[in-house]
């Protein structure tokens, strides 16, 4: 199967600008995410391969059984590798099955389903754990924050030339992580964060629509 998987990402990456399940690939009615994933359609699956390394592999659902768009995309995890469960302050990624709720980037929108949101130096993702809006995006001037920014992120960063949030820690726990993205990678390790090829990323952006998920596994 992996033979199968690799050959077909080929002819994916040859044709065109979006990903497209092919009429005849080959379906693969139990994925190993499959039971953990529900109604899902899309998953964006991310296996580690030792250290900060991963592989991730796209599936589409249809009719037949689970399909696969893209496969073997070198994907960069954080420098502590994954952990069963997010952690302020601990640079690891996450294991679990994820929503992708929406989409954002320095860069201008480049289509697909989600909602899109190009960001700029007044944008912020707030880490401040004391804060009633601890683990979402804002909007303000560095002065006019309403929250601690020296524990926060400002998002006009070139790794987040285009980026999908991820649906970490939705109930705002502090201390249970926040700030994990899918976006562009700089070539090393993450925070915790799920990082590849930007030229790849827009691809996969044009491709989701709501209620795609990640699921991530060591």
């Amino acid at each position: 199967m992996r033979r199968v998987l690799s050959l077909f990402c080929i002819a994916v990456c040859a044709v065109g600008t979006t990903l497209t399940a092919a009429p005849g690939a080959q379906a693969d009615t139990n994925p190993w995410f499959a039971p953990n994933v529900g109604n899902a359609s899309q998953v964006i699956s991310v296996v580690g391969v030792g250290g900060s390394d991963a592989k991730m592999d796209v599936y589409q659902r249809s009719a037949s059984g689970w399909q696969p768009v893209a496969a073997g995309i070198p994907t960069h995890v954080g420098s502590a590798g994954m952990a069963p469960k997010a952690k302020s302050g601990y640079p690891a990624t996450p294991m679990g099955v994820f929503t992708l709720p929406y989409a954002f980037g320095t860069a201008p929108n480049p289509g697909g389903g989600l909602q899109y949101v190009q960001v700029g130096p007044d944008h912020w993702w707030d880490g401040d754990g004391n804060s009633p809006t601890f683990n979402t995006m804002q909007v303000c001037k560095r002065a006019q924050c309403k929250f601690d920014t020296s524990e926060s992120e400002n998002l006009e960063i070139p790794q987040y030339k285009h980026a999908v949030v991820m649906g970490v820690n939705t109930a705002r726990n502090p201390g249970d992580g926040g700030a994990f993205f899918f976006h562009t990678t700089d070539g090393g390790p993450t925070a915790g964060c799920v990082a590849i090829d930007d030229a790849k990323l827009v691809q996969v952006i044009q491709w989701l629509r709501p209620g795609a998920v990640m699921a991530i596994a060591q």
